[in-house]
């Protein structure tokens, strides 16, 4: 397992250095997520999604137990390793993609990782002191999101004096705790966790603004997938009509920076990335001549 989590680990930074974007497909195992709480609720759903998802050309599955959408009730450590545990399991045993465990729980992280997950992405940036302990004993992958109070309150009133500075003192703090625990810093990903405690300004700014935390010189992630800030713009109630307000979101990302793009809708934003990375080739080209 370790091995291939440092290929993972040795893959995420090759394609950041390479300024290639890597394509991250959710998988939900919940029966309340934002956008398709309930659709992949059982092994053969989540599998078959999975499937999907992989054909259409993902480069990792996100797998995740428990919904952390604005007003979500928290699910037990027991509940949530019963729902994704024997999906990572199928999903391993028949497809060649790297998973990833999408949890905050340190025990989730064990049981996970045991059963073949080769990356963890805590939405709760390992603040809690058993999910650090949990991803260094690990040694695989682990994205650092940054939110905002908790999910059954984060969107009640966020408030930041500088929403870029603010996440950056909070990524360099992380960074700092993270490594002096013990984790590799090749292992580290960040992610300044869109809709996670933010207004529709703080959101944009973040978006604008993505560039800075290329500063720490880690890779960077980001999920704006289908969220209510996107909603809000376009004013697209449901989740699955905000489609191309994700690719776009997705793109300009990207362009500042993102080298993971964490969404539900993988061949279109597939599609999107490949315009991208023609782009960039074809400007290494003419800089080359």
């Amino acid at each position: 397992m370790r091995e291939m989590s440092r290929d993972l680990a040795e893959s995420i930074r090759a394609a950041a250095a390479a300024e290639r974007i890597l394509v991250m497909g959710i998988v939900n195992v919940t029966p309340d997520s934002f956008s398709d709480g309930g659709r992949f609720d059982s092994l053969e759903k989540a599998l078959a999604h999975a499937r999907r998802l992989a054909s259409e050309g993902a480069n990792i599955l996100d797998i995740g137990g428990e919904s952390t959408r604005p007003g979500a009730a928290p699910v037990d450590a027991r509940a949530e390793i019963e729902r994704v545990v024997p999906v990572i399991e199928a999903v391993r045993a028949e497809l060649d993609l790297p998973v990833s465990i999408d949890t905050m729980k340190g025990e989730v992280m064990r049981a996970a990782v045991a059963a073949g997950a080769e990356m963890i992405n805590d939405v709760n940036g390992l603040r809690d002191p058993d999910a650090l302990v949990a991803a260094v004993e690990a040694g695989v992958p682990t994205c650092i999101m940054h939110m905002q109070g908790e999910p059954r309150t984060m969107q009640q009133n966020p408030d930041y004096d500088d929403v870029v500075e603010d996440l950056r003192l909070f990524f360099r703090e992380r960074i700092d705790t993270c490594l002096a625990a013990g984790m590799q810093e090749q292992n580290l990903v960040l992610d300044p966790g869109f809709g996670f405690g933010k207004s529709l300004q703080h959101n944009l700014d973040l978006l604008d603004r993505f560039g800075r935390f290329r500063e720490f010189g880690l890779p960077l992630m980001a999920g704006i997938s289908r969220k209510s800030m996107l909603g809000k713009i376009t004013g697209r109630e449901a989740a699955d009509a905000r489609v191309a307000a994700s690719v776009a979101a997705g793109v300009l990302a990207a362009e500042r920076g993102a080298n993971i793009l964490r969404v539900h809708d993988v061949a279109e934003t597939v599609d999107a990335v490949s315009v991208i990375h023609a782009m960039r080739e074809n400007r290494q080209g003419r800089q080359a001549n």
